[in-house]
C-alpha cells in the first residue's frame, strides 16, 4: 500500500466512524468537494499535508491521530 491509498482509506474510515459523508467532510474541512472526491476515489494519490491538516481540523482531530493507524505502517517505497 502507498501513502495515497492509506490516506484514502483513513479518510473513509473516519467518515464511517463519525457517520458523515465525504461531502459533509468537505464542508466541515473547507476543502472543495472535487478535491476530496479525487482523494477518496484514488484519482489524486498525493494529498498535500495542508489538505490533510484541513481534513483533520474538520474532523476535530490532530494530525498525529490521523496518522496513528496501522494503515500507515509498512508503506511501499515511494521512490523507485
Amino acid at each position: 500500500m502507498n501513502i495515497g491509498e492509506a490516506t484514502r482509506q483513513r479518510i473513509l474510515e473516519l467518515c464511517r466512524n463519525r457517520g458523515i459523508t465525504v461531502n459533509k467532510l468537505s464542508t466541515l474541512a473547507g476543502v472543495t468537494q472535487s478535491t476530496l472526491n479525487n482523494i477518496v476515489s484514488g484519482r489524486n494519490n498525493s494529498a498535500t499535508v495542508s489538505t490533510v491538516k484541513k481534513i483533520c481540523d474538520g474532523l476535530e482531530i490532530g494530525i498525529l491521530e490521523f496518522f496513528d493507524n496501522p494503515l500507515f505502517e509498512n508503506l511501499e517505497q515511494e521512490i523507485k
